[in-house]
């Protein structure tokens, strides 16, 4: 099959998906289960790109780490979006506000978008599936190390901050314990190490380089869209001075020793 047939095809597949997830965001009202379908909805389009691959060892094996991601990010947003149910992120109830009168088709664009972006981070994927190559090389054992690493580093930082959140029922207290110790998002760091990853295992395969915008776009948004800068603003709302200390004396996104605060 072409790549354009088979991005199209992708395309097309998620059109539907988000289509029908926007329909129920809508009727339990509650449009922040897009974060859990766009990290289910990464998963499927791959194994639906992986369905016409060669099923080599190495295809496999990326297969794998994909589902190992997406099941992962996706039952952890999913469980935290249940638990908020009815209330809403913060990033959604804005975009109401921003959309007020016509904010059931401006959502339905939205979703949409997402279901783009899922085809485009994917895209290392395909090249992968349907590389008629089916050699191991360094690329693939760097890809899956980075991988791996970061999938681990990403699930021990959602589960320090569950815990902690148990233990500390106060809205103000700020997590400094394990990973957050060292940085204030600890999770978008590794979710970056994690995209790498599926880069440089991408890169094993003809055209697979070409992908690079798939990490780019994940810490540009990391950083400067959808992570860091809503999940701070809501932050200094919540906590006040003490998280403001926090974000003198502790690094935004690369684990680093924290400074002394002056």
């Amino acid at each position: 099959m072409s790549f354009g047939l088979s991005v199209g095809l992708g395309l097309s597949l998620m059109a539907v998906v988000f289509s029908a997830s926007w329909a129920f965001a809508r009727r339990v009202g509650n449009y922040s289960l897009v974060d859990a379908v766009w990290a289910f909805g990464i998963g499927v389009t791959g194994w639906f790109w992986f369905a016409m691959g060669q099923g080599f060892p190495k295809q496999w094996v990326a297969a794998g780490i994909l589902t190992l991601w997406s099941l992962r990010l996706g039952w952890h947003l999913q469980k935290r979006i249940r638990s908020h149910h009815p209330q809403e992120d913060a990033r959604y109830i804005k975009l109401r506000r921003i959309w007020s009168g016509r904010e059931a088709a401006a959502f339905f664009w939205f979703f949409q978008a997402q279901a783009v972006s899922v085809v485009l981070l994917t895209l290392p994927f395909l090249f992968v599936f349907s590389d008629h190559d089916g050699s191991w090389s360094g690329f693939e054992s760097f890809g899956l190390a980075f991988s791996l690493l970061g999938i681990v580093g990403e699930g021990v930082a959602d589960s320090q901050m569950a815990s902690f959140k148990k233990r500390n029922s106060s809205p103000g207290a700020v997590c400094q314990s394990g990973l957050w110790y060292y940085s204030r998002h600890p999770n978008y760091f590794f979710e970056s190490v994690i995209w790498l990853g599926f880069y440089v295992f991408a890169c094993g395969s003809e055209w697979g380089w070409a992908t690079v915008h798939a990490p780019g776009m994940i810490v540009y948004l990391l950083l400067r869209v959808t992570g860091i800068p809503p999940t701070e603003a809501a932050a200094v709302l919540r906590k006040g001075d003490a998280y403001r200390r926090y974000q003198k004396t502790t690094s935004a996104f690369i684990p680093w020793p924290p400074r002394r605060e002056i």
